[in-house]
């Protein structure tokens, strides 16, 4: 049974609010000055801190905010075809017929005569038609420019693909614990050289690319769990500043041990 307060979001209204944001930009581009100066490459930084935006927003799952930063997102896409259009290389149609046909080409258990039942199978058809498509190598896809911990993600992903991977979880944990073992031995030593330093930031790259798998392998985003420590470190620290200047004090003339009263109490704190 349908909910009777859900709303009814109409296919004709979402188009004709897409042709107004066009018709907006449009006209800025026309006559803002700001809009009107904008390149591809001085829109990218902004690109980038709207997408972290988006994703902040999704990680508290603020909807309003979502909502919000969709838009931004959205706006800067629109932007950048606008741009390319004027440079008369693409405009936004063919990046959507674009982006339609390789929707189309890349599910052939939906458009094709393909099988495919479990997700497992459709990714690995993914990396199969990745590679009819020209890419040289299963890892060519990812980008250079990701964050170490995405990309590192992105490529056990695509490595799973053609079947390069564990088959149990208890297989991935040993490798982490093997290379936590490889750290330790490196940097457990009186006194390290600059060349044991170098061999510890190896292995130290060694223990996060194997927990990165281990989560992986257990269907978390350690990018995901990573950035909810650091809001909640943030949320705890801010408790603890805030309680300490209500009783007068200064962290910096404080003790560990004083600290560690409030940072408990922000522990128990339902906003931290």
């Amino acid at each position: 049974m349908e909910n009777p307060i859900a709303p009814v979001y109409s296919r004709k209204a979402q188009l004709e609010a897409f042709n107004r944001l066009l018709d907006i930009l449009d006209e800025l581009r026309e006559k803002c000055p700001w809009d009107r100066k904008q390149t591809l490459d001085s829109l990218r930084h902004l690109t980038i801190e709207e997408t972290f935006e988006l994703s902040e927003a999704i990680l508290t799952q603020d909807m309003a905010e979502i909502k919000k930063e969709v838009g931004d997102v959205m706006l800067h896409l629109v932007f950048y075809a606008k741009i390319a259009a004027e440079q008369q290389q693409f405009d936004l149609a063919d990046v959507l017929n674009a982006q339609c046909d390789k929707l189309i080409f890349r599910h052939p258990h939906i458009y094709g005569d393909t099988k495919a039942d479990t997700e497992e199978e459709v990714k690995q058809n993914w990396e199969r038609l990745k590679l009819k498509e020209g890419n040289k190598s299963v890892l060519s896809g990812v980008p250079s420019s990701l964050p170490s911990m995405v990309k590192a993600m992105r490529i056990q992903e695509k490595a799973r693909g053609v079947g390069f991977d564990w088959d149990e979880p208890a297989q991935v944990w040993e490798k982490v614990e093997e290379e936590i073992a490889e750290f330790k031995a490196e940097f457990d030593k009186p006194q390290l050289t600059p060349e044991d330093k170098a061999k510890a930031t190896d292995e130290l790259g060694d223990v996060f690319f194997s927990l990165i798998n281990f989560a992986r392998f257990l269907d978390l985003n350690p990018e995901e769990a990573l950035e909810r420590t650091n809001l909640k470190f943030i949320k705890r620290f801010q408790y603890l500043e805030k309680a300490a200047a209500a009783q007068g004090k200064k962290l910096s003339e404080m003790t560990l041990a004083e600290m560690d009263v409030y940072w408990n109490e922000a522990k128990t704190d339902k906003r931290s």
